[in-house]
């Protein structure tokens, strides 16, 4: 695999996503989740017929309890999320529900703005956390590895890819808020931990073997441009890390296709996260490792330059 003549192809998508995904944050923005932001949650299911959204937003709105999103959910039910309801609350809006058919109900959950709050601040702790760690990790599994290329570089990339895995999901959720009313809850932040340590897995795989390579090379005294020990490094591990990959995003599509409703915002959220770190581990780190190289050699070359 030729790393060089093909590196301005293997940043075209991961830059577009990006862009676009950085655009739908921000100017849609991410809808919290009940977990995250607080409220409550009402699902119910009509046995005899489901009426029409319109016909539960009129009954709905005579009640003054604020903006309530309606979505319907299976053949026969309706969520409902609205602000944290009291008991008498809770029970009137069941009562004008059921002025529409009979009604069974599913599920409701509540939960306080406090508490919401609180959640919300630990998720991006731990977001923090794991990158944080992430980064001492790759510096110190990479210590030995000084050249071409620091080991410290090795976990800038690292980061890199890992804010481009994240933000696509993260900008596909945004669209999807504007347009049909999903919301990133505590499954949201769990998807993103789990698409997080998966992609930092395949990364790592792709950089161990150029750091193999890279000693067989010093041992046996063979001088080799680090991109051809990149791209040998590639298609050494490409295989192996679209073959498991591909394997738990069929699981996944099966989650997301005949799996509960409260589940396919999560195993969306996975299979969106797993192809970008796929793409990321084998087309965007190891490349941008080069380009840092690239970058180096060139100063390294003007600085030796200035000093004739």
């Amino acid at each position: 695999m030729n790393i060089g003549k093909n590196l301005t192809y293997f940043f075209i998508l991961p830059a577009i996503f990006s862009i676009l995904a950085i655009v739908s944050i921000g100017v849609y923005g991410l809808k919290p989740g009940i977990d995250l932001a607080g409220g409550s949650l009402l699902q119910v299911s009509y046995p005899d017929g489901r009426p029409s959204v319109e016909a539960v937003s009129t009954e709905v709105s005579k009640l003054g309890l604020g903006e309530v999103r309606i979505q319907p959910t299976g053949t026969t039910g309706f969520i409902l999320r609205q602000r944290d309801l009291s008991t008498v609350e809770k029970n009137t809006l069941e009562q004008s529900l059921g002025n529409l058919g009979t009604i069974h109900e599913e599920q409701f959950t509540s939960v306080g703005p406090i508490l919401g709050h609180e959640l919300l601040q630990k998720a991006w702790i731990a977001l923090t956390l794991v990158t944080l760690c992430i980064i001492l990790f790759i510096a110190f599994a990479f210590r030995h590895v000084s050249k071409p290329v620091a080991s410290w570089k090795y976990g800038v990339v690292a980061i890199v890819t890992l804010l481009h895995d994240i933000l696509i999901p993260a900008g596909l959720f945004a669209f999807l808020g504007h347009y049909n009313g999903a919301e990133v809850d505590s499954l949201f932040i769990v998807a993103l931990l789990t698409i997080l340590g998966i992609s930092i897995n395949d990364t790592i795989v792709v950089f161990d073997r150029i750091r193999e390579n890279l000693r067989q090379n010093e041992e046996h005294r063979k001088r080799e441009e680090f991109q051809n020990v990149v791209g040998m490094s590639i298609r050494q591990t490409l295989a192996r890390s679209i073959n498991t990959s591909l394997t738990v995003v069929i699981m996944l599509l099966a989650l997301y296709l005949v799996g509960p409703v409260s589940t396919k915002d999560f195993s969306l959220t996975l299979i969106i996260g797993m192809i970008a770190g796929t793409y990321s581990s084998i087309f965007l780190a190891a490349p941008l490792l080069v380009v840092w190289e690239k970058w180096q050699r060139r100063g390294d070359a003007t600085l030796a330059t200035s000093r004739k």
